[in-house]
């Protein structure tokens, strides 16, 4: 097999979300020389913005998201390690999890992968996570962007007591928030004092660089 059918695999197969053959192709790429950042930017990472796009186009629904989220995050388990040692920089650091109350993980997880496959580290604190656990989450690693997850209307409001609970702690200008979730919307995003939000997994990573940019280009400024 050549590296171009390889990764034509890789992406296809990613695609559709076949978890062991996309750890085989993984392998193989490995074995054949290919570095982790090759097999990551131009397959794996190619392959989630298709599924990203098709589920935009309304040709992909959740269950295809997840399954092939779940591909790549195999292969990254492998890949992950690799790409420490050969340094590749990344681009930012987010805190994520489902805010107190609401013990939904599917988009979040979902969106974790994403910011994983776009070179985030990323910080996952489950589900559940209290007002307290963000702002100790924050002062320990010290994340660019924070990122806070709701699926019910119930627990939404739990936005609006993260952000003041960071304000209370003098934190609030440290950090870039992200909210989200199958209820949630940009006018409730504004009105908690958000950042940023984004409705699916793909728009929250192209979100969070721009947010990031901008903020650099300030800080820098």
């Amino acid at each position: 097999m050549t590296k171009d059918e390889l990764l034509r695999q890789l992406y296809d197969y990613t695609l559709v979300g076949n978890g062991p053959e996309v750890l085989d192709l993984t392998r193989a790429g490995l074995a054949m020389g290919l570095g982790p950042e090759v097999l990551l930017y131009e397959a794996l990472i190619p392959s989630l913005e298709e599924v990203g796009a098709r589920f935009e186009r309304g040709d992909f629904f959740v269950p295809e998201m997840l399954i092939a989220g779940k591909a790549m995050a195999g292969a990254l388990e492998i890949l992950r390690p690799l790409l420490a040692e050969t340094g590749v920089q990344t681009i930012g650091k987010i805190v994520m999890g489902t805010v107190k109350g609401d013990v939904h993980d599917i988009g979040k997880n979902l969106v974790n992968i994403m910011f994983e496959g776009a070179g985030f580290e990323v910080i996952d604190l489950g589900v559940q996570v209290a007002p307290e656990k963000f702002l100790d989450a924050i002062r320990e690693h010290q994340p660019d962007i924070v990122g806070f997850s709701a699926f019910l209307t119930t627990t939404m409001p739990m936005f609006k007591a993260n952000i003041n609970a960071l304000e209370k702690a003098g934190m609030r200008d440290q950090v870039i928030v992200m909210v989200g979730g199958a209820p949630v919307t940009q006018e409730y995003a504004d009105v908690v004092g958000a950042d940023g939000y984004a409705a699916d997994a793909s728009a929250a990573v192209a979100a969070a660089k721009e947010l990031l940019q901008r903020r650099r280009a300030v800080a820098h400024a």
